[in-house]
């Protein structure tokens, strides 16, 4: 599986941007596809995950009520749409995928993913 995530930008606090991670190769129902954040500085840390089978989802609390996460199954495209942004938004987003045991709880650990898109800019200026 290859990720191309793309949708980052400039923008003010207060405004809303729409990242989308699309996915090529085969998605299977027990994958999880997450979105996670690194700031200069600062370690890699998970943002929001979706569950391809069932869209079972998972949120940091510090995202909570301002990010939604979905997939567009037909597309093989997750996205993950930020309100409300911060300048502490401010970050290099990445989606990353993996293969997980139908019954475990989503993940949020880095080291739980193998597949790692590229990256993408997110600025929020105040």
């Amino acid at each position: 599986v290859q990720l191309q995530a793309s949708g980052g930008g400039l923008v003010q606090a207060g405004d809303s941007l729409r990242l989308s991670c699309a996915a090529s190769g085969v998605i299977y129902s027990n994958y999880v596809v997450g979105w996670f954040r690194q700031a200069p500085g600062k370690e890699r840390e998970f943002v929001a995950a979706i569950r391809w089978r069932d869209r079972d989802t998972r949120y940091a609390d510090s995202v909570k009520g301002r990010f939604a996460i979905s997939r567009d199954s037909a597309r093989n495209t997750v996205f993950l749409q930020m309100n409300m942004l911060k300048p502490e938004d401010t970050a290099i987003y990445y989606c990353a995928t993996d293969n997980f045991d139908r019954r475990a709880p989503i993940s949020t650990s880095t080291g739980s993913y193998d597949y790692w898109g590229q990256g993408t800019q997110v600025t929020v200026s105040s």
